[in-house]
């Protein structure tokens, strides 16, 4: 009885959000439409930027304003033209679409039609039939807005202008933040020229990188889903709270259905636990035979205003599991789990930050292939399709936000700080639900020495567990330990650290020392867990030398032993997992220290690997059976995939 009255009490304190972001599906009572596909696209090139707002280029077509192109949407505009002022433009983009909206739609007044944009970089004002709609605030993450009162002032037609203009600027209060840096000297640079200054190592992507939607829910509808999910011995707990919008008179009829499709337990309550005889919790790959277990929580809503009746049906995807910290232990069912995974990025040739299946795939099967078991979204929120991936296949997320590069002291300001909350706000109302994620990060190798770093980050944390009382949070750091001023606030201890390449650049043997001197350090200040949540070493693919010299496979590889050795004595007391920088090789900003772009990936740009790709495959599947909880059947399947995997 003590577990439930606290997963009631945890509960109650993370559902503050106001409004829900369910991800659009279709149901006997939802219809979804894909806008994907070529856009008409300008951008403003005028010198103020501004120009497509001083002659109100949203009133009509695009066309009829000036010349446009096609441009694919999902995908960043950056790469997918030979014009290079494009590339590296910084202003107002302009996007349009003329749509056909199915006439029923339009006609049944009972119908709600809502446009959703997934993703656009970083700022966006969206117009329909020349309406403006909506506005959003920062990119990686959803917002929308009901269209369906302004479709039906109209009904003799069913065509819709959508324009979109989105624009890349970052300044000191956006998430990530930048500054606008303009060259006055004019024996040196022409008029109007400036330079956007960030403090990340990654291409700054512009453009609509996710999908636009149409759908389409009743009048009457259910708005959120919010699960907290327990067990006691073979009993799963499944706290759950459904919003309802557009009635208040409703009957309601919640079920919780196995993955062979039979009821386990129902209630006809908007909120309350669902108890789970015989429970199958969720695991994460390579830690259970049954990894990613998935129940389906349907959610059927009938309701009536006196002249209407609506239905609505919903069905969310639901991992019954924990996640707990001790002070040297990270727990996922009560089981120790060790992060053996990989950082990331949304990056590619051709579609920069676009979404595209194909990769998303390609990059799972690698994961699967490499033994990872869990990877980071650095250094942003990532489409929720990977983390949908990552709840059927049992991949474990550290979810973190856009927080990447605070390193003025201005960008500690309070209008930063509100930003970032609601940053958060929207990133835990977007991902709650997602059993793959176990920890919020809040950012990543912020300036935490600096002295406002303390009150921003303790306030930025609180709100977050205020939001998830469910899951621990952290912030990535890489500041001295005893002058980090957010590090007292935090559950896990992450720490990035690149000994013998930015520190004594060359000299492998200084690698151990200094790591084993860095977990101490933390570890007996703090008494917290520690993730190694960043290392490695550049190597140009193909670049080989012996003796093994900075930017060869040969000296990645040794990187990579060296802080192995180190780990593995660790692991055994308070370090809980490992994740390399990077995955694949990725684009980043023009400058002497890069050569077309990251080069620290296991694998290129186009997914092959370098020879470090065998060397954590080799130590991931070691480190999965060193767990001890596999049963011998699965340790013979997976030598299995190990042969059939090999390259």
């Amino acid at each position: 009885m003590f577990r439930v009255l606290c997963l009631f009490a945890a509960f109650k304190a993370g559902i503050l959000l106001d409004s829900g972001m369910l991800f659009p599906q279709e149901s006997s009572s939802r219809e979804v439409k894909e806008l994907n596909g070529l856009w008409a696209f300008r951008a403003d090139r005028s010198p103020t930027r501004n120009q497509g707002f001083q002659r109100a280029w949203y009133k009509s077509r695009l066309a009829e304003t000036g010349p446009v192109i096609d441009i694919p949407v999902p995908s960043s505009y950056n790469d997918v033209t030979q014009d290079p002022n494009l590339r590296d433009f910084i202003g107002w983009v302009w996007y349009e679409r003329e749509v056909v909206v199915p006439a029923r739609w339009i006609s049944d007044g009972k119908t709600r039609v809502v446009l959703r944009v997934e993703s656009a970089h970083y700022y966006s004002i969206v117009w329909v039939n020349g309406v403006k709609v909506t506005e959003h605030e920062g990119g990686h993450l959803p917002f929308e807005a009901d269209i369906d009162g302004l479709l039906r002032e109209d009904p003799t037609t069913t065509t819709c202008r959508i324009t979109i203009a989105v624009n890349n600027t970052l300044d000191l209060h956006t998430l990530p933040p930048g500054s606008i840096q303009y060259m006055k000297d004019r024996t040196m640079y022409p008029e109007g020229f400036f330079v956007q200054n960030t403090n990340f190592d990654f291409f700054n992507y512009a453009g609509i990188h996710r999908s636009v939607l149409l759908y389409t829910t009743p009048k009457a509808y259910v708005d959120d889903i919010t699960v907290v999910t327990d067990f006691l011995d073979s009993t799963g707990l499944v706290r759950y709270n459904v919003s309802i919008q557009g009635a208040t008179l409703v009957t309601l009829k919640v079920t919780l259905i196995d993955k062979d499709g039979h009821c386990v337990v129902s209630s006809n309550d908007t909120s309350g636990v669902l108890k789970v005889v015989d429970v199958k919790l969720w695991w994460p790959y390579l830690m259970h035979e049954n990894p990613g277990y998935l129940y389906s929580l349907e959610v059927r809503l009938n309701a009536a205003d006196g002249t209407s009746t609506y239905e609505d049906v919903y069905s969310l995807p639901v991992g019954i599991r924990t996640v707990k910290v001790t002070k040297n232990q990270f727990l996922i069912n009560n089981k120790p789990f060790y992060f053996h995974g990989v950082n990331k990025h949304e990056d590619s040739d051709i579609r920069g930050k676009g979404f595209d299946w194909p990769l998303v795939v390609k990059d799972f099967n690698l994961m699967k292939w490499l033994g990872a078991n869990s990877f980071r979204t650095s250094h942003y929120p990532y489409a929720e399709e990977i983390l949908q991936m990552c709840d059927r296949h049992g991949i474990v997320v550290i979810d973190e936000s856009p927080g990447v590069g605070i390193k003025d002291i201005r960008s500690f300001e309070n209008a930063s700080l509100t930003h970032h909350l609601e940053v958060m706000d929207e990133l835990v109302r977007r991902d709650k639900n997602h059993p793959s994620v176990v920890m919020w990060s809040v950012a990543n190798e912020p300036a935490a020495e600096m002295p406002p770093a303390g009150f921003y980050f303790q306030m930025l944390i609180k709100h977050t567990k205020v939001l998830d009382p469910t899951r621990p949070v952290t912030f990535i750091t890489d500041s001295n330990y005893a002058r980090d001023k957010g590090a007292p606030y935090v559950d896990v201890i992450c720490v990035n650290s690149y000994f013998s390449w930015y520190h004594d650049p060359g000299h492998l043997e200084v690698i151990q020392i200094q790591l084993n001197t860095q977990f101490e350090n933390w570890y007996g200040k703090y008494q917290k867990p520690i993730i190694q949540s960043e290392y490695g070493a550049d190597a140009a693919p193909g670049f080989h030398s012996d003796p093994p010299v900075m930017f060869t496979e040969e000296y990645q590889k040794l990187v990579l032993r060296d802080y192995h050795s180190v780990f593995d004595q660790k692991r055994k007391l308070y370090v809980v997992g490992e994740l390399i920088w990077n995955f694949a090789d990725f684009m980043t900003t023009q400058g002497v220290t890069r050569m077309v772009g990251n080069k620290k990936g296991i694998f290129t740009r186009q997914r092959q690997p370098k020879e470090a790709a065998f060397i954590l495959k080799e130590r991931y599947w070691r480190l999965a059976n060193e767990t001890g909880r596999l049963p011998l059947w699965t340790n013979i399947l997976e030598n299995q995939l190990l042969k059939s995997f090999s390259f």
